[in-house]
C-alpha cells in the first residue's frame, strides 16, 4: 500500500486497485480510518479528533490530488507523493 504523505504523525495511504468509492486511508498510533475523497466523510474506522480534524484539513488542500492519485493507483501506478501540512 503506497505511503502518500506523513504529517504529525499521520500516514495517508492508498491501496492499488482498492474497491470505490474512492478513498484513502488514515491511520494514527493504532488507529486508522477510511476517508472518501469526494466528501471526507469517514467511511470506515476511528481517528482521534484531533487527528481527524488534520486529515480533513490535509484532504481539503489536496482534494485534486488525491483524485489523480486514486486514479494512478486503480491503473496500477505509483500514486506519488502529496505534500504534508506545513
Amino acid at each position: 500500500m503506497p505511503e502518500l504523505c506523513r504529517f504529525y504523525g499521520i500516514i495517508i495511504r492508498l491501496y492499488f486497485d482498492d474497491h470505490a468509492p474512492p478513498h484513502f486511508h488514515a491511520s494514527y498510533g493504532g488507529d486508522e480510518a477510511v476517508v472518501e475523497i469526494a466528501t471526507l466523510a469517514v467511511i470506515h474506522g476511528y481517528l482521534p479528533n484531533r487527528a481527524r480534524g488534520l486529515v480533513r484539513e490535509w484532504a481539503l488542500l489536496h482534494q485534486e490530488e488525491l483524485h489523480e492519485a486514486w486514479t494512478k493507483a486503480k491503473q496500477l501506478q505509483p500514486p506519488g507523493k502529496i505534500d504534508p501540512l506545513p
